[in-house]
């Protein structure tokens, strides 16, 4: 999904036209008054000097008024903007390029979040979300009114003589010449700086988010080292961008001196010649001083730019990629009516990687509950996350209900399954809001109940706040156990019919873990159900028992048949330590 800056610029812009237009409007009153206000001046001084002798109420009655009329609009236009622009435009579209990136980040797959930084995506739409606005402000504000506000002096000043005229457009065409051979340059060492700062600012929150292990492994100057080095590049980046501006500003600012010291000749010499007027000489040296003054501004302003559109074309390279998981055009809603599950013929490979199924088939039976065992990398979380079509499959076909994964909505799909990862992960919300995450509308008394059959609401009465506790970010506050006890009630509150356990009690004491297996077998009943587990006693009563290994299904049946067949599954039973299986065998492929 490649979108450049302009389309996505006139994407967020497109409901705004009309603060816009009061821009473009405002910007051209004020290159206008750039030259009219002193060009009034002009005639003021002249008129006094060529009749002393009128009352100077009588003598500059039109100009003053004409004057005051020139700084009333000025002033309105600028109230206009201000309401307009600052006050209605920008803040919304602040919310728009906010909303639009979250839109299209929670559309992403979950491969596209094991690869980047969550707080370096965070950083990038918040760069977003302020420096279009800023770009925009720059490009009308600044480029477009300086710059029709050069042209409108330059054809002031030919009004007094073309020599003024030319030495003023010949200098502008110079510097901006310089500026614009150089931007290409500038925006590439602007997006240097940019990428190199986020990659500074991703692996500040990686490590700060991980700094209990940081300080259990005594790596505290490994990390510093590390970002230290991460930082010298930024910095390098940076400095050789500010390097570049400094030679053009120092052009700039000599060349100006030049420029001011030709143009003192040639009104002296006008005026000694009489082709001056004292108005003409304060005329050339105010609107000098101001065309001095905004184009010192752009150059200023075009080292904002060049850095704004480096960033916020790196921020919509690392947002804006396609999705690769997306709904297809009239995806229908999944309909759920048994809940059978069907792997047909499936191909699946991670990138890079060897093939891990190939053409697998297999059937799990409406209200079946499956447990899944097997060495790590065998497949059995892969198996899981192809029904959740977190990836997607080569080939063949996932079905539930005999209805294809990948032709219904991922919502519907996801509403009807329940999960409990191994390793939940919290919202830095209230245990209200995030037990209340598996079913929004659910009142609160249903929340306590689903808290008790966790048996979390025990320790949650003896926090301060209650449910009205914050657990901190991704639930820090809480312990392991206490995590755990919390997803399982958000599943339990959910109630899908399809439910998906891997390793749900895994951090739980033992006696919790007997109670919480009660209230788990209770939720089991009439759901099709999948379990994966390391501890093969919390199998003991599943219909059936699939062995995987190197991706392929080598037995299939109930605990008691299993044994009985003498396989690999025997082999777990018999070699697992306190309930656990071994930790050996096929470990190379982590991503399943």
């Amino acid at each position: 999904m490649n979108i450049t800056l302009s389309r996505f610029m006139r994407a967020m812009l497109r409901p705004y036209s009309f603060s816009v237009s009061v821009m473009l409007v405002v910007a051209v009153i004020f290159a206008a008054q750039t030259s009219i206000l002193p060009y009034i001046l002009k005639l003021m001084v002249n008129r006094l000097i060529a009749e002393p002798e009128v009352d100077p109420f009588i003598a500059l009655t039109g100009l003053v008024a004409m004057y005051l009329a020139t700084s009333f609009i000025i002033s309105t236009a600028f109230r206009f903007y201000d309401f307009f622009v600052a006050y209605v435009m920008i803040p919304s579209l602040r919310k728009k390029i906010s909303t639009y990136c979250i839109e299209h980040l929670l559309k992403l797959s979950h491969q596209f979040y094991q690869n980047n930084f969550a707080g370096s995506l965070g950083s990038k739409v918040s760069e977003l979300v302020m420096a279009v606005p800023d770009l925009l402000q720059i490009i009308i504000d600044r480029f477009f009114s300086h710059g029709l506000a050069l042209i409108i002096a330059v054809f002031t000043l030919w009004q007094v003589n073309a020599r003024f005229a030319l030495i003023l457009l010949i200098w502008a065409v110079i510097l901006l010449s310089i500026a614009l051979l150089t931007s290409r340059k500038l925006t590439r060492l602007a997006a240097e700086w940019a990428f190199k700062g986020h990659r500074v600012t991703g692996r500040i929150v990686d490590t700060l988010s991980n700094m209990l292990t940081v300080r259990l492994f005594a790596r505290g100057k490994n990390e510093d080292a590390w970002l230290t080095a991460s930082i010298d590049e930024a910095k390098s980046a940076e400095k050789a961008l500010e390097l570049c501006y400094f030679k053009l500003w120092l052009f700039y600012g000599y060349s100006f001196f030049f420029i001011q010291c030709l143009n003192f000749y040639f009104l002296l010499q006008g005026r000694a010649e009489g082709w001056i007027t004292v108005g003409d000489f304060a005329l050339v040296l105010s609107l000098n001083m101001s065309v001095m003054e905004f184009l010192w501004k752009m150059t200023q302003e075009f080292s904002k730019f060049s850095k704004l559109q480096g960033r916020i074309r790196q921020d919509l390279a690392d947002l804006m990629v396609a999705p690769e998981i997306e709904d297809k055009i009239g995806a229908k809603e999944l309909s759920l009516t048994r809940g059978e599950i069907t792997f047909d013929k499936v191909h699946f490979q991670y990138k890079g990687a060897e093939p891990l199924f190939q053409q697998k088939s297999a059937i799990i039976h409406p209200g079946q509950k499956v447990g899944l065992v097997g060495y790590s990398g065998s497949g059995k979380t892969t198996f899981v996350n192809l029904i959740l079509r977190l990836y997607d499959v080569a080939s063949g076909r996932i079905m539930i209900d005999g209805q294809n994964i990948q032709e219904v909505t991922q919502d519907s799909l996801h509403r009807v399954i329940g999960m409990i990862p191994q390793d939940p992960s919290l919202f830095h919300r209230t245990l209200m809001e995030n037990i209340r995450y598996g079913r929004p509308e659910a009142t609160k008394k249903e929340v306590i109940e689903a808290a008790k059959k966790a048996h979390a609401h025990e320790f949650i009465q003896n926090i301060p706040e209650n449910y009205d506790a914050l657990v901190g970010e991704r639930g820090v506050k809480l312990s392991g156990g206490q995590r755990q006890r919390i997803a399982i009630a958000r599943a339990i509150l959910k109630n899908a019919p399809i439910l998906i356990l891997d390793e749900a009690t895994s951090q739980l004491d033992s006696v919790t873990e007997s109670y919480i297996q009660d209230s788990l077998w209770e939720l089991m009943q009439g759901k099709t159900t999948i379990v994966i587990a390391h501890r093969l006693s919390t199998l003991l009563h599943m219909d059936r028992i699939l062995v995987f290994d190197k991706g392929k299904i080598i037995e299939d049946g109930t605990h008691n048949d299993l044994l009985t067949k003498g396989g690999l599954y025997k082999t777990l039973w018999d070699a697992q330590v306190g309930g656990f299986l071994p930790e050996k065998g096929r470990e190379e492929n982590l991503q399943s």
